[in-house]
């Protein structure tokens, strides 16, 4: 594979390069460090030391954000940065999440039904074992970890205004989660001057491009920040798999899994054979190309914008937020 030539700072910016996170004032590094990977009580991640190297590196760097989760090799990894932080903690920006409920995914314990979901009983107990886990007082940005379509959204967003208001929380986001939910919650938490979502943390990579439609669209009007996971597919992207090496890969755990399920689509192959070829002819990494990917036609409504230019007019001035979306309705005339 091409060695990339790029600095990162050349891409994204430094990591000491502080952008604000949606409509707020709170200042993050523009790469977020996620640590679902440390600990190894998944089944896939390193041991205390190796993570200790990335959190060192990362940090020395600028970088002041860190993403993890109450799950995230069932609490090993908010274990291990409790280490790391605890004479940083007003230098990081620390999220974590609630949601998934561990009873459920272990076997041989008795499962617990309000372990997880996004309702009161869950955020509350799940907060506080988050909290002590980690060592601190409070959380800079809570996400609800995905949309279990069986709260509603009044009881989730007042629980978090709750959270915030008692000082154990200071921003909330939401992740994996269609844009009809978090746009009435916010519209409702405007009304209600509850807390508001700041950003939505959602999947988007060349092999899915789902964010450039109703999700983008909805956070560049409700000003939500948008921070990617999975930005290089499980590694798929970077170029390290085979047809053959993957055929033999472990399958046990949820990483392995996805890599398989990528590897199953033929076109997930065309995109990868085209974008490394593209890498190794410009010097660049191969996840820094996206035109390959495109997708071929918009779905409905998208496509109004392109039916209707002769009814509006062309040549007129379109938000600079909406632009993205409207080029991809477009994309057939391209």
């Amino acid at each position: 594979m091409a060695q990339d030539s790029t600095e990162i700072k050349e891409t994204i910016g430094a990591l000491d390069d502080y952008v604000l996170l949606g409509r707020s004032g709170l200042r993050v590094s523009p790469l977020c460090l996620g640590t679902m990977t440390f600990g190894e009580k998944f089944g896939i991640g390193s041991n205390f030391e190796e993570c200790k190297n990335v959190f060192d590196y990362y940090y020395e760097k600028g970088g002041n954000f860190f993403d993890t989760a109450n799950i995230y090799n069932f609490g090993e990894s908010e274990q291990f940065l409790k280490e790391y932080i605890a004479d940083k903690r007003s230098n990081v920006v620390l999220a974590t999440k609630y949601t998934m409920n561990s009873t459920a995914m272990l076997p041989n314990v008795r499962l617990n039904p309000n372990g997880g979901g996004n309702h009161r009983k869950s955020l509350v107990e799940n907060l506080n074992e988050s909290l002590k886990r980690l060592g601190t007082g409070y959380i800079d940005l809570m996400y609800v970890h995905a949309w279990e379509y069986r709260t509603p959204i009044e009881e989730v967003m007042r629980s978090l205004d709750d959270a915030v208001r008692s000082g154990k929380v200071l921003y909330i986001a939401i992740s994996d989660t269609p844009a009809w939910v978090f746009s009435r919650a916010n519209t409702m938490a405007e009304l209600r001057g509850w807390s508001r979502f700041i950003g939505l943390q959602t999947r988007y990579n060349l092999l899915n491009r789902d964010l450039e439609y109703d999700l983008q669209s909805a956070c560049a009007e409700l000003d939500i920040g948008i921070i990617p996971w999975a930005c290089i597919a499980e590694g798929f992207l970077t170029g390290k798999y085979t047809r053959e090496s993957i055929a033999n890969s472990d399958k046990s755990n949820m990483r392995g899994n996805l890599v398989v399920r990528h590897a199953q689509s033929e076109q997930n192959w065309k995109i990868l054979d085209e974008v490394m070829a593209i890498a190794a002819e410009t010097k660049r990494s191969p996840v820094q190309l996206d035109a390959v990917s495109a997708p071929k036609e918009a779905p409905f409504p998208y496509t109004v914008p392109r039916m209707l230019e002769g009814f509006i007019g062309k040549g007129i001035q379109t938000p600079d937020k909406f632009k993205p979306v409207l080029k991809m309705g477009l994309q057939g005339e391209l």
